[in-house]
């Protein structure tokens, strides 16, 4: 088995996708706002592993609802939730992303920034501080304040 293949499978029973670079060697959680843009991101950017939380198809799963009356608009939100659905297993918001959550929500009341407005933003960062990965975003100002704890890389 080529090293290439068993890091596919390696990668996807752990709930990553690889990417069109399968040699690299970086990994990462694409939050919600990469997935909209996805094809409007150089592929280069991307890691060469990467995974989504459950919380990205749950945001995703609401987008064609969002989208009122405009059945174009459904239907490309529908199409996006569909292709990311089947193409990565979700890591899930479990217990260690709790605990996680605790500590973004603690670093960003010491920096008077706490709030319940990006909470699904930041309960997906702590899913990505919970699984040691690098959050990949289009949003990284909704972030500020976390850098001590999570490897954020702004596209």
């Amino acid at each position: 088995m080529s090293s290439a293949v068993h890091l596919q499978e390696t990668a996807h029973e752990a709930g990553f996708q690889a990417s069109q670079v399968l040699g690299a060697d970086s990994h990462g959680l694409l939050d919600t706002s990469v997935i909209v843009d996805y094809d409007l991101i150089d592929p280069s950017e991307l890691p060469g592993l990467s995974a989504v939380s459950a919380l990205t198809i749950a945001e995703l799963t609401v987008g064609p609802l969002a989208a009122g009356q405009d059945a174009e608009e459904r239907a490309r939100r529908q199409d996006r939730l569909q292709w990311a659905a089947t193409t990565w297993d979700p890591l899930p918001f479990n217990n260690a992303a709790a605990r996680a959550y605790g500590r973004i929500y603690s670093a960003l009341l010491a920096r008077g920034r706490a709030g319940r407005r990006r909470l699904p933003d930041l309960l997906i960062a702590a899913v990505a501080l919970a699984n040691d990965l690098p959050l990949y975003t289009r949003n990284a100002a909704d972030l500020r304040g976390l850098e001590e704890l999570l490897a954020i890389r702004s596209l």
